[in-house]
């Protein structure tokens, strides 16, 4: 998944088989991957 930097809109896209990387609602050209909300712990001793 990936978010629609200007309408702020999550996307799907397939990056072996698309052919241009856009946002569909807007148009726009830069979109930023999503990442899971994922607490990671570090241990030391």
């Amino acid at each position: 998944m990936y978010k629609c930097l200007n309408c702020g809109r999550e996307v799907k896209i397939e990056l072996k088989t698309a052919k241009k990387i856009i946002c569909p609602y807007c148009g726009y050209r830069i979109l930023r991957k999503t990442r899971p909300n994922v607490v990671k712990k570090v241990y030391s001793d």
